[in-house]
């Protein structure tokens, strides 16, 4: 099905809409539950109308003060996740060509820690972990670098740096006193706790920015998935586009550790988990941003509910999840 709109015109695929509108549903669904359920439970009807500011004062604080920033920072963080892990594994044509894999959320959590080590505040942190993502991913793109960059290179590549980072992280976490260690501990583990409005906001701009950037590049970049050779015949600017790409992958990965921490697996799984369930032959970017988005909020309602009254950190269920999740992608692959 194709839809034009003034001189543009994008295809639609049916089973791919009926995929989206059934995860906004359950994104819906989710946000209900976790702005309802806690300690103290609010009725559906009390969440609107404490939305609106039309709700008693216990309503209004509990749903618009500190539950809502938290599901919405969720959302908006799963999503850029699930972009960025879509961007890279249709770039490398490899289900490991994810940020968790090739460095670039190591990059962020290398810039995170040494930001908590010189005493950073929560602001300075948040751009500690964007320029590490940003810094690691030009050096890894410089170093993958040979007349373009392949995608294969680039996993072997930001595997390597990964593992470096994950070694100078280590190195800065054992150097550092006792209280700016559990600091960067907690902070690397990925938690939506404490979230307010001012991390959500950032994350909102940069997809509102972005969004429109990678539908952009979706078309050029299904072409490059069938070889830069076949690409390059069909019109397309090989090298240009996959640049343009992976400054969009790296910003929505930045921006969204910043936000959250190092919250892993969520880029890995989503454009998998998305790409099974529209059937589709490549990685679709809509339907991966919306199971980012389900996953992340998901997993954060299961880790404050599972333990109830204890709360883990999301990303403790995620890695647990995507652990396992990764285990069967990697045996389904091997035949």
């Amino acid at each position: 099905m194709i839809v034009r709109v003034g001189p543009y015109s994008v295809r639609l695929a049916p089973r791919a809409l009926l995929v989206g509108l059934a995860l906004v549903l359950v994104a819906c669904a989710v946000t209900v539950a976790a702005l309802s359920t806690g300690e103290f439970t609010v009725p559906v009807p009390d969440i609107v109308t404490a939305l609106f500011g039309q709700g008693t004062p216990v309503a209004e604080l509990i749903v618009s003060k500190l539950r809502a920033p938290r599901v919405v920072t969720g959302l908006l963080v799963g999503a850029a996740f699930g972009l960025s892990g879509a961007i890279f594994q249709s770039l490398t044509r490899n289900p490991l060509g994810s940020p968790d894999f090739i460095g670039f959320t190591a990059g962020a959590s290398t810039g995170g820690i040494m930001a908590v080590v010189a005493g950073g505040s929560a602001a300075t942190i948040a751009g500690g972990a964007m320029a590490g993502c940003v810094i690691t991913a030009a050096l890894v793109y410089g170093l993958a670098f040979r007349g373009g960059v392949q995608g294969y290179r680039l996993v072997l590549v930001g595997i390597g740096a990964n593992a470096l980072l994950l070694a100078v992280n280590s190195y800065l976490l054992t150097r550092a006193n006792v209280n700016d260690a559990a600091t960067a501990g907690a902070w690397l583990t990925g938690s939506l706790s404490g979230r307010g409005w001012d991390h959500a906001i950032p994350v909102a701009l940069a997809l509102a920015v972005l969004v429109p950037v990678c539908l952009r590049l979706a078309r050029p970049m299904r072409m490059i998935e069938m070889g830069d050779d076949a690409a390059k015949a069909m019109g397309i600017r090989v090298e240009p586009v996959r640049a343009a790409a992976i400054a969009a992958g790296v910003l929505l990965s930045g921006v969204a550790t910043a936000a959250a921490g190092p919250v892993v697996f969520v880029a890995l799984a989503a454009p998998q988990l998305a790409r099974r369930l529209t059937r589709s032959p490549g990685v679709t970017m809509g339907a991966s941003a919306l199971m980012g988005a389900v996953l992340l909020t998901g997993a954060d309602l299961a880790a404050q509910r599972l333990l109830a009254p204890t709360q883990l950190p999301v990303g403790v269920l995620t890695a647990a999840v995507g652990g396992t999740y990764l285990a069967l992608l990697l045996r389904k692959d091997r035949h």
